[in-house]
């Protein structure tokens, strides 16, 4: 009796990042120029493990994170692929705190892993390119100044010469819905604008001086598909009135209900 071979066919999990030779050489020299832009700024090299402890990962975050993260045991130690570059800079600056000089410029460029449904601008292998200036008690303002510049110059090196750079502070958008009564909801809402931001759905906060009107006839122009309202109203009931741009249907939903739909 003749015994059937199992064929193995060769592929790579969805998400995973793999290049053919030219396009290697090309992403090489972007990551080189990179690179150089960073250090023409002073910024010095770091490389931290791929794989930490669990807990060191889920320190802070938890809750999101734990369901993003690739955890496994091996033996009796708890492990982690990293899912960003940050949580790696914190535990190595509180590591070797007093080895280090600050303020603290580093760049560190390396893939991180995230166990979330690949889709348009999500994948679950990826390069980070980051910088960071850490300080030991407050940071001259001048440091602030310094990252956009770098990123200016990190795009004009790459061939850019179209392009915005977009500045954002929480204390405003916390601020902003502190003054709506909706203070403790701030995470959320700004978490789930972060996951439409993510999968390619362009999202604003427009503040209540902006008549509706105004919102909606931009919103058309470039493609929105959904508007989250939150007046008077909407505070009280505790909910979020979500307009459909294409079938003008509108309804409220609770903030969770909008969490999931973009979780």
């Amino acid at each position: 009796m003749e015994k059937k071979s199992n064929k193995v066919k060769p592929s790579i999990l969805s998400g995973f990042m793999e290049l053919l030779p030219r396009e290697q050489i090309l992403f090489n020299r972007m990551l080189e120029t990179i690179q150089r832009t960073y250090e023409l700024f002073g910024f010095i090299p770091l490389d931290t493990p791929a794989i930490e402890k669990a807990e060191i990962l889920l320190a802070k975050a938890g809750g999101e994170t734990e369901k993003q993260i690739y955890r496994f045991k091996k033996g009796d130690a708890d492990l982690a692929l990293r899912f960003d570059l940050t949580v790696p800079l914190a535990r190595y600056v509180a590591q070797y705190y007093p080895e280090l000089a600050f303020p603290f410029k580093r760049y560190h460029i390396a893939k991180v892993y995230r166990g979330e449904r690949p889709q348009k601008g999500r994948f679950r292998e990826f390069y980070q390119c980051d910088i960071d200036i850490i300080g030991d008690g407050d940071l001259d303002l001048a440091n602030d100044a310094e990252i956009p510049s770098v990123i200016y110059e990190v795009f004009r090196r790459l061939g850019f010469s179209n392009f915005t750079i977009r500045l954002n502070n929480r204390k405003i958008l916390n601020g902003f819905f502190m003054s709506l009564g909706i203070g403790e909801k701030a995470v959320d809402i700004m978490r789930a604008v972060d996951k439409l931001e993510k999968i390619g759905t362009p999202t604003a906060i427009y503040l209540e001086e902006v008549k509706p009107a105004k919102i909606f006839k931009y919103a058309d122009r470039i493609g929105v598909p959904f508007i989250a309202i939150i007046g008077d109203d909407e505070i009280k009931e505790n909910v979020v009135s979500l307009k459909n741009m294409k079938t003008k249907e509108q309804k409220k939903l609770s903030l969770e209900e909008v969490y999931d739909m973009v979780a």
